[in-house]
């Protein structure tokens, strides 16, 4: 356990608990663990994870300036995505797992590179669903989290797989508690 992973972890461990409390100081917390998982991914050769984290640091600047904009003037409410784009993003997860993933096992010293693929694809439907207040984005996130755990055991970063596993308790938590607050915003309409 290096202090870089330590410090990834710990930054992120606020963030995402943020995130799942509908809290807008998730977006910046979120810039800075992510730039410091960039720099430990890189160090294991988790190299779509790498990418991953460049993405979620462009992301969580368009998400903060989303959530503070709002909808009009109003904070943006949480809503549903339809089953037809729920069905796309999920084809379109899978197409590009499989062709990142063999971009990487060509190109590069990859370690798994389709199931760092998969966190990777996966991770940005999640991700653009939060952006977007989807009740959608917590299921990908048990995903990801479920692929994310013996992933990153497997290099090693022990601490990153444990708070991955309180990831996927958080994201089950936050299902429950965007659903209820979505369901309270309906019912005061």
């Amino acid at each position: 356990m290096s202090p870089l992973e330590i410090a990834a972890n710990a930054v992120m461990a606020v963030s995402i608990v943020l995130a799942g409390r509908n809290n807008i100081h998730s977006w910046w917390l979120g810039i800075v663990g992510c730039s410091l998982f960039a720099l430990l991914f890189h160090g294991v050769r988790l190299y779509a994870d790498v990418a991953l984290q460049v993405f979620f640091v462009l992301t969580c600047v368009a998400g903060w300036v989303q959530w503070r904009r709002g909808a009009g003037g109003k904070p943006r409410p949480i809503t549903s995505a339809s089953v037809r784009a729920v069905g796309a993003m999920a084809l379109a997860g899978l197409a590009a797992t499989a062709a990142y993933g063999l971009m990487l096992r060509e190109f590069t010293d990859a370690y798994a590179p389709f199931v760092d693929s998969a966190v990777l694809a996966f991770s940005v439907i999640a991700q653009c669903l939060l952006m977007g207040r989807r009740i959608e984005t917590w299921p990908v996130w048990v995903l990801v989290n479920t692929i994310s755990v013996p992933l990153y055991a497997s290099r090693g970063l022990y601490l990153t797989a444990v708070l991955y596993a309180a990831y996927w308790c958080n994201a089950l938590l936050s299902w429950w508690w965007w659903h209820r607050q979505m369901k309270k915003a309906a019912t005061s309409a």
